[in-house]
């Protein structure tokens, strides 16, 4: 992994944008792990890919950004300057605007069923744009918006490994009924890392939405997961009630949901007790929510 630390950024700008060599750099507080990110001033921030496979993400943003930012009905980053690899780092990297806010979560949100309805009126604009001309999900965002099938060996392999705690049946009902079905209509922009560090807040309500690296074409179930992993169950079905989907694209979140979980807590279980606990607690939420649905 390259090393990317302030001295590397004050050089990358100092270098390729002279205009703002006298702006301070200084590291944004959880700064992202695809990506690390600074501040530029108090007006801009700086984002750089930490590793190869994040690249692709940073000329689609330049590319979409302002296209679909004039459709939406809250802030997303603004670019302002487009990197080229220098000084040691072999990547390109992005300035933007900057966007004031706070990270989304309990202790920020004033109300979790406005928020969650706020959301949905977001989502709704997102896929309603034209996405003709959009890429395809793929490698550049990690098949969010493409077809689960992607990561099927991983999950059953993930099953496998937590057999002693989890309900291997129900987990493989759930996750193969999610691979049943797909999106039939049109494919749609896909913004796909709806999560609480990607959402911000003012006043209590959400405010922006940042970080589309993981964004492109095809089915919006990736973009629900947020009502097993942040949202209560009032948020959640005012959340379900706003999007109006089909029950089947709620089976396919549900498996987004699911492998994301089942992954990170064969990751964690044996370090990070806290993370893999947090993860348990979206599996509990997704058989609930499945149980309930049948």
């Amino acid at each position: 992994m390259v090393e990317i630390d302030t001295v590397l950024v004050q050089r990358l700008v100092a270098a390729q944008f002279p205009q703002w060599a006298d702006l301070a750099v200084r590291p944004v507080d959880q700064g992202g792990w695809d990506n690390r990110t600074f501040h530029l001033g108090d007006e801009m921030s700086v984002r750089l890919p930490s590793a190869e496979r994040y690249v692709a993400q940073v000329e689609k943003e330049h590319r979409w950004l302002p296209v679909l930012a004039p459709r939406l009905p809250l802030p997303i980053p603004v670019p302002l300057g487009l990197g080229r690899p220098g000084e040691g780092y072999p990547w390109p990297w992005s300035v933007y605007k900057w966007i004031g806010g706070e990270r989304s979560g309990p202790g920020t949100i004033s109300d979790l069923a406005t928020f969650a309805e706020d959301l949905a009126d977001f989502l709704l604009a997102l896929w309603a744009i034209d996405a003709s001309a959009g890429p395809p999900a793929g490698a550049h965002n990690f098949h969010r918006g493409g077809s689960l099938h992607v990561y099927d060996e991983e999950t059953r392999r993930s099953v496998e490994a937590l057999a002693g705690e989890v309900d291997v049946p129900l987990i493989t009902e759930i996750w193969e009924r999610a691979l049943a079905s797909r999106w039939e209509r049109k494919p749609v922009w896909v913004h796909g890392d709806i999560a609480e560090g990607n959402l911000l807040v003012r006043g209590g309500r959400l405010s922006a939405v940042i970080d589309f690296g993981s964004s492109g074409v095809g089915d919006p179930s990736s973009d629900l997961v947020i009502a097993w992993t942040l949202l209560d169950e009032p948020a959640a079905q005012a959340f379900r009630a706003r999007v109006a989907l089909d029950p089947q694209t709620w089976e396919r979140a549900r498996g987004w949901c699911l492998w994301k979980a089942l992954i990170t807590i064969v990751e964690k279980r044996h370090g990070d007790i806290a993370g893999a606990d947090l993860h348990r607690r979206w599996i509990a939420r997704i058989v609930a929510d499945h149980l309930a649905a049948r």
